[in-house]
């Protein structure tokens, strides 16, 4: 999608890409037969840095652990040296790099409210001289961290004066302060002496940096009591500098170096809490444009904001929504409605939302409706009141696009996940289980006809079609659930987190 229409028109003229075969490359974290998952380790965010160099997960323990990429893209050497390394040229590999404790559970002592632990989103920044820097969040307070590579001080001699050193085997007891404890009360008393002379040597050890580096995680900042509901989303804006933080109610926009002010420029709490009709969902900054963002609504309702209008960006510049067909509303309308994650194109041009039924396609040039629309999960709106008594019609699943901008992802029950093709022409609509056979749960479902994102005619609907069963019969297990994923920023790579496991799949 880079390039917008010159995307589109260069998937005109050469038809739709083929298909991808998606492999299993690496998993971390894997759960043996029986293993009880315990709830801290239970993943709940996942992101790739812009270069893609770095990916970061965090989880429901506060933790935030970093993987970094091992494969070099430059091989140099032979024609069968390149060909031996042709697996690791094809898709990225990763490996653990570190991890530290973001968050811990505090408790509000004003409003008597526990605040646990768990990361709700994470966010990469700017690297600077040598070291990484992101932004990690819990429901309410934001953290600034760096990560860097310190060489390890270490001690090379104890200069000690063999010809002095005591032979007792039983050396005198020591106080706190290191003097022996029968002259403890007493070391300024005239029995102590300078020899004639004085001291010859004082004994030091001798502390040198060695060549050996360690990882240290240094939270440099905390923006805090800016937010009196549990934060949803929190953003980089293009320029470097800033970022906004929403929650149910309100938008923030901070800048890096200040952690003690905020500016809010989206409110939506009436004065009469009564009156209260929906509420934030997700928020992104526009990537390229850092006068511009987008935040969701529980009623389904994407808004573009211009910041450039007002301080208080109360009137959006654009409302994207779609309208309700006549005669279809039910009780479940508005809760299968509400938008759990948006994400914008790498170009900006596009937005993809994510509701419980579908996945949608939105051209920021026009607001009529979306331009694409993916069933996810119309196979279980026969089963909405089971799913409404067992919590789970309130899941709130992540979507993302890939740095082409020729797919678009999401996740769904069982630990499976959905790639669909949203390039003119494409049928691409597959279905993948987080595992180290990611093909065995394939549905094959003959889509519908899609269209090019650019053309205007018609909503394309595309995606499985079958009842709530899975293509071997299966009942879908709905407290297996793949919340949370993540598009490798320039290749066709995708990390996912099956509760305390993360598995990466490449194309």
């Amino acid at each position: 999608m880079n390039g917008g229409d010159v995307a589109s028109s260069s998937a005109a003229t050469s038809g739709p890409p083929p298909s991808l075969e998606w492999r299993f490359s690496q998993v971390f974290g894997e759960r043996t037969a029986g293993e009880e998952v315990q709830e801290v380790d239970i993943i709940s965010a996942i992101e790739f840095d812009k270069s893609g160099d770095h990916l970061a997960t965090g989880d429901r323990g506060g933790r935030v652990v970093l993987f970094e990429r091992t494969d070099t893209r430059d091989h140099g050497g032979s024609r069968r040296d390149l060909e031996q390394n042709d697996y690791a040229i094809r898709h990225p590999e990763f490996r653990y790099k570190t991890e530290f404790q973001s968050h811990e559970p505090e408790f509000d002592y004003l409003k008597s409210l526990e605040i646990e632990e768990k990361i709700n989103k994470i966010r990469w920044c700017q690297p600077a001289n040598g070291a990484l820097f992101l932004l990690s969040t819990n429901d309410k307070t934001i953290k600034y961290w760096k990560v860097q590579e310190k060489k390890i001080k270490k001690i090379s001699e104890m200069n000690i004066d063999p010809s002095k050193a005591e032979s007792s085997s039983s050396p005198p007891q020591l106080v706190a302060n290191g003097l022996p404890a029968d002259k403890a009360h007493g070391y300024l008393s005239n029995d102590f002496s300078f020899p004639p002379g004085g001291i010859p040597s004082l004994r030091l050890p001798v502390v040198v940096t060695s060549q050996e580096t360690n990882l240290v995680a240094r939270c440099r900042r905390v923006y805090a009591h800016a937010h009196d509901y549990h934060i949803n989303s929190i953003s980089n804006s293009s320029d470097g500098e800033t970022f906004i933080s929403a929650d149910d109610l309100r938008v923030n926009l901070w800048n890096l170096e200040i952690s003690n002010q905020s500016f809010n420029i989206v409110d939506v709490k009436p004065t009469n809490m009564e009156d209260l009709t929906e509420v934030i969902t997700s928020a992104e900054f526009h990537p390229i444009h850092c006068n511009m963002l987008a935040y969701s609504s529980s009623k389904g309702s994407i808004r573009l904001i211009d910041m450039r209008q007002s301080a208080l960006c109360d009137s959006h510049t654009k409302l994207f929504e779609e309208p309700e067909a006549p005669g279809s509303r039910s009780f479940f309308t508005e809760i299968i409605a509400s938008i759990s994650d948006i994400k914008f194109s790498k170009d900006g041009r596009y937005i993809l939302s994510r509701d419980y039924m579908t996945l949608k396609l939105w051209d920021i040039n026009m607001d009529s409706g979306p331009v694409a629309s993916y069933q996810v999960h119309e196979h279980l709106r026969p089963r909405l009141c089971d799913l409404y008594e067992n919590d789970s019609i309130f899941d709130k699943f992540e979507c993302c696009l890939s740095g082409d901008g020729l797919r678009v992802a999401t996740g769904s029950y069982s630990n499976l996940f959905r790639v669909f093709g949203a390039s003119q022409g494409s049928t691409e609509a597959a279905t993948l289980e987080a595992s180290k056979n990611p093909m065995r749960r394939q549905i094959q479902t003959p889509a519908r006809p899609s269209r090019s994102i650019g053309s205007m005619t018609r909503v394309v609907r595309r995606g499985s079609e079958s009842p709530g069963t899975e293509a071997n019969g299966n009942a879908y297990d709905f407290t297996t659930k793949l919340l949370h994923m993540a598009w490798h920023p320039t290749e066709n790579s995708i990390a996912c987190a099956a509760a305390n496991s993360l598995y990466m799949y490449y194309a």
